[in-house]
């Protein structure tokens, strides 16, 4: 399993001062509300595809276990369970983990929520492990994908996403999004964006194969949309080699 190494403490930090505004959708976290249905929808795509799912039903992780890694105040976790998963949330900050366990409880949803390490669960494994937009933020990348590995299930599905280190996302993340206030400022370090190829390596090295891969790009009109354009942001759903 990874060990501490894999946490910035400074990132965590910088995470951690944002709870109390996570659930505001006009707030400092309004970007991650605005991603999260492209995000729910390529998730959901993976989990039929992976698990013979007919896109019909509103519970395709019945009966299956889930993994949020990074989960931050539950933006993820929260439509995981509703889609029937046994929901784990896990994450550096300890004022996120409050905060994503005082909406759960509000809106009437059993999470198992933990700050730390993925090391503290070790022995213990997921049908679907999710970490969208946290691998950019960690000290040891292929550590932390060992420790991703570590904790799927053998016929499990993890899926990734993470802005690719291109000039067209340090302008529209940092520049602009963090420039006009659109993110909080020192929310990105670009040097430490990850190329698809880079990750997809990554996930190899620990075992793992991609099995598809999925650009999100912003639309005028529609908002965050599901794109094969790969250059701002972009999902990797990977398992077992």
């Amino acid at each position: 399993m990874t060990d501490a190494t894999t946490i910035d403490a400074a990132e965590a930090a910088h995470f951690g001062a944002l709870a109390a505004d996570w659930w505001n959708p006009n707030g400092s976290s309004a970007m991650l509300h605005r991603l999260n249905p492209a995000r729910l929808g390529f998730i959901r795509e993976q989990i039929d595809r992976h698990w013979g799912g007919d896109g019909q039903g509103f519970t395709p992780l019945a009966g299956r276990t889930a993994l949020d890694v990074g989960c931050g105040a539950g933006l993820l976790a929260e439509p995981l369970a509703r889609l029937g998963a046994a929901v784990t949330g896990l994450d550096a900050a300890p004022e996120n983990i409050a905060a994503a366990a005082a909406h759960a409880g509000q809106s009437g949803l059993d999470i198992a929520y933990r700050a730390g390490e993925l090391a503290a669960l070790a022995g213990t494994r997921f049908d679907l492990v999710t970490c969208l937009e946290v691998i950019e933020h960690v000290a040891d990348v292929a550590a932390f994908v060992r420790g991703l590995v570590d904790v799927l299930a053998d016929d499990g599905l993890l899926i990734v996403s993470t802005p690719n280190r291109t000039a067209r996302s340090k302008l529209t993340l940092i520049t602009i999004g963090e420039g006009t206030g659109q993110i909080p400022r020192g929310t990105h370090d670009w040097n430490k964006f990850i190329t698809p190829d880079e990750l997809a390596a990554s996930l190899a090295e620990a075992g793992l194969r991609v099995i598809d891969r999925r650009g999100l790009a912003l639309s005028p009109a529609k908002g965050f949309v599901l794109s094969d354009d790969l250059g701002l942001d972009y999902f990797l759903a990977a398992v077992r080699a």
